[in-house]
């Protein structure tokens, strides 16, 4: 059983959200928030699987209630919730830890199957908007001469699982493209993360733009 909070200032969200997830055998709602603040003390009470924060709340924001979800709960993994207008406040929260974001249009499947896959480990981001994402608040920056440094530690292949994942590729993907097993890309990934001191694989996007490797 996968079990969710969901946080949202608006009561017919929260409860919309709530309708769609309990439909699912293997999705739980155990608590509703409507400001940040009171999402951060479920979250340490109730410790569930995943936490849907919507941006804007009242008395603490989105993005400093993920970053205080994932520095409490490590068990936690954060979906935030967005709209296109909002992309700035989507980077920083993905910066803070999420685990990835929904469009507040997503569909009952895509939001359903978004809950499963963070709960998992995985990240969820949307391609066409992570490029936006990154074209608008990482490409204006000038590459991060520390992590091109951490880059050398990395071997050629490590270097090219690194790239594929930062384009959105998943590890089934990545296999296909470098012709080996998703069980080794899965091994490449978790020894980026170890090299490069990364908690997970939104991190690992971040670092490879930031560092001007993509």
């Amino acid at each position: 059983m996968i079990h969710v909070l969901i946080a949202d200032d608006q009561p017919l969200a929260r409860d919309g959200i709530a309708a769609v997830l309990q439909t699912q055998p293997d999705l739980e709602v155990v608590g509703q928030a409507s400001d940040g603040r009171n999402a951060v003390q479920m979250a340490r009470r109730l410790r569930p699987d995943v936490a849907m924060l919507d941006i804007r709340m009242p008395l603490m924001d989105g993005i400093q209630a993920t970053r205080e979800i994932v520095g409490s709960c490590p068990t936690t993994s954060v979906l935030v919730l967005t709209t296109f207008d909002l992309d700035e406040y989507v980077y920083a929260a993905l910066k803070a830890g999420a685990s990835g974001f929904l469009l507040k249009d997503a569909t009952r499947e895509q939001i359903i199957e978004a809950v499963r896959s963070v709960s998992k480990g995985d990240i969820l981001l949307a391609p066409t908007v992570t490029r936006r994402l990154v074209d608008r608040f990482v490409s204006r920056n000038t590459p991060d001469q520390a992590g091109k440094s951490r880059l050398a530690d990395l071997t050629e292949r490590e270097t090219e699982v690194l790239m594929l994942v930062a384009k959105g590729l998943s590890n089934a993907e990545v296999a296909v493209q470098l012709g080996i097993g998703e069980a080794t890309v899965k091994t490449h990934v978790a020894r980026l993360l170890m090299k490069l001191e990364l908690r997970d694989r939104v991190q690992v996007v971040i670092f490879a733009y930031e560092s001007g490797l993509v």
